[in-house]
């Protein structure tokens, strides 16, 4: 049965079909707007405790406050952590990592959700292009720092949110940085097949080890968030950010297929989850299929070596064969 249709006949899957979360812990990236905080208060609502991973941390902490005002449940407000990230710094993201384990050695669900949308070119503080570093570099790191301690959890679970994108993508292994050529849309494409590729790959080398961990990935189809207004500049933030805008679902609708990846029983690893309406643009979850160029095994084990040379961060996960 696919994750749009039920039993009733009728009505697609939604948030109120999210299992009872309780004694779960969460950590959803960029959680302070749009689909992360549309993720937390649904999670939260569940019952789980939900760490916000965030990169303004007032922002973070209205955004906690608003999900508790808004839940008839007194014991809201306790479940919520809001925690400083700054994915763009590699060095923010081991302090979190090492922060966070010590806190809590048992994750469930770890929900790379953050991201940066064509802004004008820049650099992170180790000298990645930005939308490389936030969106896939300082996820992929996040993602091998906190694997035991998911690896201790109940039903553990990564699910990594890409896009439509993905399918425009290609990665350029020989100008990363964008120093011979940038166009922020298309470096924003580069980045969602690198989310793609890395969630793909990560399934494989967990199943062969044998992990309790599963690998997912999400997208939203087009969700009006502040992506559309915050990145980019000129003719794409006049198109996004407003003349296509009232064409967008909701963050609380986009977020489903998140969290139908991040709750649901029936999702195993290695699915990618997205809107069942035409052209994948809005609708309930379903499972859809990747791009043949986020299928590409070799170019993941490429991509999946750079990445670990990038960030210094080891996964201890072996290569997998092409049939993986």
């Amino acid at each position: 049965m696919k994750p749009s249709e039920t039993t009733g006949g009728g009505a697609g899957w939604n948030a109120g079909r999210i299992p009872d979360q309780r004694g779960r812990v969460f950590v959803v990236t960029g959680a302070n707007s749009g689909l992360g905080l549309a993720t937390a208060r649904a999670l939260a609502g569940r019952g789980a405790r939900v760490v916000l991973a965030v990169r303004d941390e007032r922002r973070g902490r209205e955004a906690a406050a608003r999900i508790a005002a808004e839940l008839a449940d007194p014991g809201a407000d306790e479940r919520l952590e809001v925690r400083l990230l700054d994915l763009a710094d590699l060095d923010a993201v081991r302090a979190f990592a090492g922060r966070l384990r010590a806190d809590h050695p048992r994750l469930d669900v770890l929900v790379n959700n953050a991201g940066v949308f064509a802004p004008p070119r820049t650099l992170s503080p180790q000298g990645h292009e930005r939308q490389f570093a936030v969106n896939h570099l300082g996820h992929f790191a996040l993602t091998g720092l906190l694997l035991d301690a998911l690896a201790a959890g109940r039903d553990p679970r990564v699910v990594t949110v890409s896009s439509l994108n993905h399918r425009k993508g290609r990665i350029r292994f020989d100008d990363l940085d964008g120093a011979r050529g940038y166009a922020p849309m298309a470096f924003y494409d580069q980045s969602k097949l690198a989310n793609a590729l890395f969630g793909r790959e990560l399934h494989r080398r967990l199943a062969a080890a044998g992990s309790p961990v599963r690998s997912l990935l999400a997208h939203p189809g087009y969700t009006a968030t502040g992506l559309q207004t915050g990145g980019p500049t000129g003719l794409t933030r006049l198109l996004f950010g407003r003349l296509l805008r009232p064409l967008a679902q909701r963050p609380a609708d986009g977020a489903l297929p998140q969290l139908y990846a991040a709750t649901e029983p029936a999702a195993r690893g290695g699915e990618f989850i997205g809107p069942d309406g035409r052209g994948e643009l809005r609708g309930a979850p379903t499972r859809v299929r990747l791009a043949p160029t986020a299928q590409d095994a070799a170019a993941a084990r490429r991509l999946w070596a750079l990445s670990e040379e990038l960030t210094g961060v080891r996964f201890g996960l072996a290569e997998t064969p092409d049939a993986a």
